[in-house]
């Protein structure tokens, strides 16, 4: 595969943003927002409908109006006070979720747009080079309504990336993909960002997204950065009660209603106004000792089964490899940390 020239420099870390503040008409979209992303790293900003993720990208990139705060890439400062770089001089590419693709141009003149100025054949070797990059040669005339939905999203790839950009901005990037080709072309991108080593930050709602795709994922709930750190920490160790029911990290019980003899390690001490993370994958079924419980429902999810069970009154949610018949009695034993989570 084609190498990408870059004059980026070699620097630790690419992008620092700190507390950016937009508002509209009053309203507050995002809340003292900074950030700190290493070269070559995938960010994920996750997060529910409406919280702010898009209005994140776009503030990055300079298109809209950002009342408070302090951007700069690679050192070069993007925004700071009143100071305000145009987007066309920040270095970034962006990828619309819905492509924005110039419907009557071809691919070649989709990837060329912005290359407007310089000489005719730096243009076509660009083009050229993004082709073979995105895997999309011999595909140059066609227009886009004649290209399936991965071959859009390629060609919105290639020409974000035809002025060699030092970040990579993409809002929901997957969610027109087909589900039977999404995660192929996940892997297939991701792999091109990092044998090119392209900070990228990417937009989504769908929590499997952050993990198939991201080094780091940073959660915002109504404009408010909750927690960032890896896909993992974050699902194995939510920061708050918001963060774990978004992240479907497992049974959250109040720490009032905690039986002792369900679990085979100590108890974090914890504050008893929260509640504790039991994840669904760390119980062990028909234990010697433990908690008594009851099936309640059985689903089989296609790889293992899904158990909804009774304990004291409380409903868990149990990973198992065997099918256990609807008011069968189960001997529980919590086998992992339990982890404590605020509210």
């Amino acid at each position: 595969m084609t190498s990408i020239s870059s004059n980026t420099p070699n620097a630790s870390g690419s992008l620092n943003i700190e507390q950016l503040n937009v508002a509209f008409d009053d309203k507050k979209i995002l809340q003292d927002f900074s950030l700190n992303l290493n070269e070559g790293e995938i960010l994920c900003l996750l997060g529910p409908s409406g919280c702010g993720k898009t209005t994140a990208l776009k503030a990055i990139a300079g298109l809209l109006e950002v009342q408070q705060g302090k951007i700069e890439l690679f050192g070069k400062l993007l925004k700071k006070n009143a100071f305000e770089l145009p987007p066309e001089k920040r270095d970034i590419g962006f990828i619309f979720q819905d492509y924005a693709l110039f419907p009557h141009m071809s691919v070649a003149q989709n990837i060329a747009f912005s290359l407007k100025g310089q000489p005719k054949a730096a243009i076509e070797a660009i083009i050229k080079q993004n082709l073979a990059m995105v895997h999309l040669d011999g595909l140059q005339e066609r227009y886009p309504h004649e290209l399936s939905g991965g071959q859009q999203q390629r060609t919105a790839v290639a020409r974000a990336l035809a002025n060699r950009p030092k970040l990579l901005l993409m809002d929901e990037p997957f969610s027109n993909i087909d589900s039977q080709v999404k995660q192929s072309l996940m892997s297939e991108l991701r792999g091109l960002l990092k044998e090119h080593n392209i900070t990228c930050i990417f937009v989504t709602h769908a929590k499997q997204e952050a993990f198939a795709f991201a080094d780091k994922t940073a959660i915002l709930n109504q404009g408010k950065l909750v927690q960032v750190d890896s896909s993992q920490k974050i699902y194995e160790q939510p920061k708050d009660s918001f963060v774990a029911k978004f992240m479907e990290s497992g049974n959250l019980i109040p720490c009032q209603q905690l039986p002792t003899k369900l679990f085979a390690k100590p108890l974090p001490e914890h504050d008893e106004s929260g509640f504790c993370l039991l994840h669904e994958n760390g119980f062990v079924l028909n234990a010697e000792q433990g908690e008594k419980a009851v099936v309640k429902d059985c689903l089989y999810m296609g790889y293992r089964y899904r158990l909804e069970v009774t304990m004291n009154g409380q409903s868990l949610f149990i990973e198992s490899d065997n099918r256990f018949d609807i008011h069968s009695e189960l001997t529980l034993k919590y086998q992992h940390q339990p982890v404590w989570v605020a509210k």
